[in-house]
């Protein structure tokens, strides 16, 4: 079986001796030979090289590859090689697959210098590595990135300030793909390829994943077919926080070469769906949106003049949901992140966008239960987060007692099944320190009072809100983000409690000018 010996380091070639000793152990006068990869660096040539060539007067057999696969230079100049960079990895498991298959040392030596030919790399990084005893090899502002760097260390060929992964990606590709540079690889519409985005040491696995989605997309949209995709640690740089993208050309024998089983823990494979040969992007599934209005034309309507007051308490309340965004935020700071003020504000731009000029046209401020129904729709897409949810609940509950009465009877009932399934769902209770604190102490308020004057019974219950809201500051966290911080953080109201009394008191002011 023909060994195959890998031949590079990172920060400084081995010398010879060592190569040598290490060539002795894995091949014997009698076996089938030893492929030498050598990274394209004049230390490698120089060390690999000589050891190879005590290794032939020894009477070993030994053949070797040099990897020069850098898309970064854009000199012509013979002077300036192209280094060997994380593509060694891909051919040392293409060459050690050939191996395991029997193949002649000349069949590995001929075969790994044309996949040599037709492969590329490219890196980037935010922060220089660190040479064990010397510190940073080079310096970067906070602002910076460096294109086009080395393993070793050594600066790119290109500086420009901190840019989003896609446009990051974009510039990589463009340069490695740009027919103008003598170091350029091709690629063309229809084109199969495995894509490695090498971790260089420094970058979490989110990070990687974003940039790794980058690369395939992209490729993609050029009409190249990433049948193999592999995203990792596969070649490192001491505290690097960058990356490359490496791209090779497949064909039916590099496709099974990297397939081939390793029992080696560095090797990630790709992931393939069961049964499947190729990767894929899956087809977006299509969703299907839904029409801007609920109106079914079976709910009961209102009159003319209560739909003009609904329209009037929607715009107040979403005006100073807007207004408080800040507010908001800033008491979420204490016990959250710091954007339920700009959650809200956000749902309330998109309820204000949707409700028309002067009601018309708009939201179907008419049919209540119709309404209801689509501020659900509006908060659930447009929110986000716990606190779209929460109001998509509470309105799609809403909306069923007022599919058939929109009298004083229906709103209460409305409120109610809204503020339950906001509990059952959410799992919070009065006195946990939420949203529910101010909700259900209005409409218990409501339920309980007698009052035939609805000024009067919203006047209680935007009191009776405003006090539990209030009450908040002083409360243990017993659901919510609040729940994780300590409980002598938490001195101001709960933001989302807060936020019902700014809807509500709205609404209280437009009853009382009716």
């Amino acid at each position: 079986m023909l060994s195959v010996a890998v031949a590079g380091a990172v920060f400084a070639s081995p010398p010879p001796g060592s190569i040598l000793a290490a060539l002795r152990h894995v091949t014997k006068p009698d076996s089938a030979g030893c492929v030498v990869i050598i990274t394209n660096y004049t230390g490698d040539r120089l060390n690999f090289g000589l050891a190879i060539e005590r290794a032939r007067q020894e009477g070993l057999k030994v053949d070797s590859i040099t990897i020069g696969e850098d898309c970064a230079l854009t000199s012509s100049d013979r002077s300036a090689g192209r280094r060997g960079l994380a593509g060694t990895v891909l051919l040392n498991k293409i060459c050690g697959a050939l191996a395991e298959e029997g193949k002649s040392l000349e069949e590995i030596v001929q075969f790994g210098k044309r996949v040599t030919e037709n492969m590329g790399t490219m890196g980037v990084s935010l922060t220089p590595c660190s040479v064990p005893g010397s510190g940073p090899t080079f310096s970067l502002g906070d602002d910076e990135m460096e294109l086009g760097l080395g393993l070793h260390g050594e600066a790119g060929v290109k500086r420009s300030k901190i840019k989003p992964a896609g446009e990051v990606v974009k510039m990589i590709l463009d340069h490695m793909t740009n027919i103008s540079t003598a170091t350029h690889i091709k690629l063309t519409k229809g084109d199969k390829v495995a894509c490695m985005v090498n971790n260089l040491g420094g970058l979490s696995l989110l990070e990687m994943n974003i940039v790794a989605g980058e690369v395939i997309s992209q490729l993609e949209k050029r009409g190249v077919a990433v049948e193999r995709g592999y995203c990792g640690s596969f070649m490192t740089s001491l505290e690097m926080a960058g990356l490359s993208i490496t791209i090779l050309h497949l064909d039916d024998t590099i496709r099974r070469c990297l397939d081939a089983k390793a029992a080696v823990p560095a090797w990630s494979p790709p992931v393939l769906s069961r049964n499947n040969s190729y990767r894929e992007t899956p087809s977006c599934i299509r969703v299907i949106q839904e029409e801007s209005s609920h109106s079914t034309g079976n709910f009961t309507r209102t009159t003319k003049e209560s739909a003009d007051m609904l329209y009037d308490m929607i715009k107040l309340s979403m005006g100073r949901l807007i207004a408080s965004e800040n507010e908001l935020n800033d008491l979420d700071k204490e016990s959250g992140d710091g954007d339920c003020g700009s959650t809200l504000a956000r749902g309330a731009k998109e309820i204000l966008k949707e409700i028309g000029q002067n009601n018309q046209p708009g939201l179907p401020v008419d049919t209540p239960a119709d309404l209801a129904l689509s501020l659900a729709r509006i908060v659930e897409n447009s929110m986000g987060g716990s606190s779209g949810a929460l109001y998509s609940l509470f309105f799609t509950s809403a909306a069923g007692p007022l599919q058939q009465d929109v009298t004083g009877s229906g709103w209460k009932r409305a409120l109610k099944e809204g503020t339950d399934t906001v509990m059952r769902y959410g799992g919070a209770r009065p006195g946990d320190r939420t949203m529910i604190d101010a909700l259900f102490a209005a409409v218990t308020s409501i339920d309980e009072n007698v009052s035939s004057c609805p000024v009067s019974v919203m006047e209680t219950a935007v009191n009776a809100a405003v006090l539990a809201a209030n009450s908040t500051a002083s409360m243990k966290a017993q659901a919510g983000r609040a729940s994780y911080v300590s409980a002598e953080r938490l001195k101001n109201p709960d933001p989302g409690a807060v936020a019902v009394t700014l809807w509500l008191q709205a609404i209280l002011e437009i009853l009382k000018t009716a």
